[in-house]
């Protein structure tokens, strides 16, 4: 069943966690000292994020849906970061999600006249790096090592260890592979 223009795809019970959420982001989380990453972790676990102790989130970061969000260790999300978790958002280990990048996990099925929520997953691998302003788009899968360049738009997979630029993003060459520390 299809919902109706105007009809609300959220639950009573997840409005007023969004709510409670939007109310908390813009005054604690948004205006903690830099340097507090261990208080806006707790925050994000209050609402159900499942965050590494060692990650660390910029107080400028937009997260919508936190408990749909999951982030590994030694990950940073950088300043005005978009994370718009409307659907599963998994970021691994030690990965960078720098400055003005924007996860959307979310779009509209322009197949219906309703043009019916899509709440589609976006994963980020391991040791990947989602450059300054980058877009990753709904049901993408950045694989384990790959870069998206700045300013560039992923709709499609990208596999791992590529490094890729431009709107769409096309592999520009390989990455080379670190020895573990």
């Amino acid at each position: 069943m299809t919902p109706e223009r105007g009809v609300s795809p959220y639950s009573f019970g997840e409005r007023v966690r969004r709510l409670g959420w939007s109310i908390v982001q813009s005054t604690l989380f948004a205006w903690s000292f830099h340097n507090w990453y261990g208080f806006r972790r707790a925050l994000l676990r209050a609402f159900g994020a499942r965050v590494s102790a060692s990650s660390r989130l910029r107080p400028s970061v937009r997260i919508e849906i936190p408990w749909n969000l999951s982030i590994g260790d030694d990950t940073a999300i950088g300043d005005r970061a978009i994370l718009y978790c409307l659907g599963p958002v998994r970021i691994g280990s030690r990965v960078t999600i720098s400055q003005g990048a924007h996860l959307c996990a979310g779009s509209h099925d322009h197949h219906t006249r309703a043009m019916t929520l899509l709440r589609l997953p976006i994963t980020i691998g391991d040791d990947a790096w989602i450059a300054a302003d980058a877009f990753v788009g709904p049901s993408v899968t950045v694989a384990e090592g790959a870069i998206l360049g700045a300013r560039s738009v992923a709709m499609h997979d990208l596999a791992p260890w590529g490094i890729y630029a431009g709107h769409p993003a096309v592999k520009v060459k390989d990455r080379v592979r670190h020895a573990a520390d």
